[in-house]
């Protein structure tokens, strides 16, 4: 009986041969078919920055990211999403990734910036302008670190470790094994963001005592700058700036409520925006004023424009300038009068004037005082910066407030920029107390270099400057995500609004035909990390299936013969007598 089953069953796979994958196959497919793909986490990532300023790229130049992940540490990292953590970063290694055209590069900022230290801090900031330098080709994205996030990371970096060991065996069953994650970016490619507008802010306060009045202007632009745009904050710069101008406007405005005070010098207050953009809101601000209008305060008699520009910390002021002031001048004054100032009440500031020549042939001005410079008024700039190429002036890492309360301990200052109330409030009197001498005419009426006129009703409200500079950190301010329906201009407009007249708003949109600055979207994103396994698994479970229907093939195709050799193995042997 069995030889003749034998017999059936043989015949019938021989003769159809199909029949066998009809059997066998729909098992094999349930059997080795794998899970669903599951999502291991979801999180929101920012783009490095995307614009074009004269003609010239620059960031990243994309934004589509769907590739497996991979630290630095491995050996090829060709096609690869390559994570890094900022503890672990350096240009180096970005520039090797690089090099192996990685698909991309996304790098893991802690959510606590203090717990960095200094040097880590201070090197990545200065990276930042080398990483913008140049056109990026693939996306390079920035995420917050949280715990998910870290796990796949240090999966990944096992993973990625374990490519380095000697023996070839070793590597090929850790990686078949290991798992691996596919970063999917849900967001579609960048494109250049058309019609944007760019908003400044004017208010002013009228003098008294005539009409061809001399004009004093303070500047200070709103925006902020960084490698990210989601995540520049600018806590020093400049929202040390915008909020002493603020301040000020506060001042004088009161000043020039009564009569007595009631100085014979217009003031004009201007919040700028495209500041970190070769200060676009300034250029054509004066552009609207000079050329295209018979009437404005900029085209009678200017004494001077003075900028603001990160005065949030520091125990020195540096006056730069283009063209250092003569003798006799209204810019001369205010000088004279800022050394007054604090060699009689602040002599623990240390006061200079830095003299720069406007370098037209550079892509971008050092400061924006050089944009007035270029239009021959009289200006400077005043900061606690040394110089224009501080990297401070734009970075991701100028986050965050400090007042003397909250300080982690005496002599430790947290890593990175930030904003000390206390010496803000400090140069904010300093620099009203300078203005009003210059206003007042106070020095040639020989009033003492020690008298002060901001004080009690009339002091520096620190508690103002607090809460100014606390809003303006609150939310990114790059020009890119400032547009003119924004909540940050329409609270700047309505504080000039209160303290100051005729304010208004003055826009820039890039030239259609020859566009000075090209803006592009994408910029935020949320990033999706799939738990699956590496490619070399697929390719293992496809040797194994062929084995398998190779053998199950081979045993079906002779199975008589099969069946002899297992009934001779099986039969029960036979004794001799």
């Amino acid at each position: 009986m069995f030889e003749e089953a034998s017999e059936v069953f043989d015949n019938m796979f021989k003769s159809s041969f199909p029949l066998t994958f009809i059997v066998f196959i729909p098992a094999v497919l349930i059997l080795v078919s794998p899970l669903p793909t599951e999502a291991a986490h979801e999180f929101t990532v920012y783009r490095m920055q995307q614009y074009d300023l004269q003609g010239q790229p620059y960031g990243t130049r994309n934004a589509i990211l769907n590739t497996e992940a991979r630290t630095v540490e491995a050996e090829v990292l060709s096609r690869r999403c390559v994570i890094m953590r900022l503890v672990d970063f350096s240009y180096e290694r970005y520039q090797k990734a690089l090099r192996q055209s990685a698909g991309a590069v996304v790098i893991i900022l802690p959510k606590n910036m203090s717990t960095m230290p200094q040097d880590i801090v201070q090197q990545f900031m200065e990276l930042e302008p080398e990483m913008l330098a140049t056109e990026t080709i693939v996306p390079v994205y920035f995420a917050l670190e949280d715990d998910e996030l870290l796990s796949i990371y240090t999966q990944t970096l096992t993973t990625s470790s374990s490519q380095g060991s000697s023996s070839a065996a070793e590597v090929l069953i850790h990686t078949a094994t290991a798992n691996g994650f596919q970063m999917v970016t849900s967001g579609a490619q960048s494109k250049a963001v058309s019609d944007w507008a760019i908003t400044s802010l004017e208010g002013r306060l009228a003098g008294t005592g005539g009409e061809d009045l001399p004009t004093i202007v303070l500047v200070a632009h709103y925006d902020s700058f960084g490698v990210a745009p989601w995540l520049s904050y600018g806590a020093d710069s400049n929202g040390s700036g915008v909020s002493m101008l603020l301040e000020l406007a506060r001042l004088f405005s009161r000043l020039y409520t009564y009569k007595r005070t009631h100085a014979g010098y217009n003031l004009l207050f201007f919040v700028s925006g495209g500041g970190k953009f070769n200060y676009q809101g300034t250029k054509r601000w004066l552009e609207d004023n000079l050329d295209h209008t018979d009437s404005s305060l900029l085209q009678d008699n200017v004494a001077f424009v003075l900028c603001l520009d990160t005065l949030g910390n520091g125990d020195s002021l540096h006056l730069h300038v283009s063209k250092p002031p003569k003798e006799g001048t209204t810019q001369y004054a205010l000088l004279k009068e800022l050394e007054t100032v604090i060699s009689s009440q602040y002599p623990e500031v240390k006061f200079s004037m830095v003299h720069k020549k406007i370098n037209l042939a550079d892509d971008t001005l050092a400061w924006e005082h050089e944009r007035f410079g270029i239009r021959r008024l009289p200006a400077f700039t005043l900061s606690h910066l040394n110089s224009h190429r501080e990297a401070q002036r734009s970075s991701i890492m100028d986050v965050r407030s400090v007042s003397p309360s909250s300080r982690h301990g005496v002599g430790e200052p947290p890593a990175g920029p930030y904003v000390d109330l206390r010496k803000l409030s400090r140069n904010t009197k300093l620099i009203a107390e300078s203005l009003a001498r210059v206003i007042y005419n106070l020095t040639e009426k020989g009033a003492p270099g020690d008298l002060q006129i901001f004080t009690e009703q009339m002091q520096v409200q620190e508690e103002q400057l607090s809460s100014m500079v606390d809003w303006l950190t609150a939310q990114p301010r790059a020009a890119q995500l400032v547009d003119k329906d924004s909540s940050v201009v329409s609270t700047l407009e309505y504080h000039l609004g209160h303290y100051l007249k005729d304010v208004r708003r003055h826009y820039v949109k890039a030239d259609k035909r020859d566009p000075e600055f090209v803006f592009y979207d994408q910029l935020k994103q949320t990033m999706n990390a799939y738990r699956v396994k590496p490619a070399i698994f697929d390719l293992l479970l496809a040797v194994c299936i062929a084995a398998y229907l190779g053998v199950i093939y081979l045993a079906i195709q002779h199975f008589g013969v099969l069946y002899s050799v297992v009934r001779r193995i099986t039969a029960p042997k036979t004794k001799q007598h």
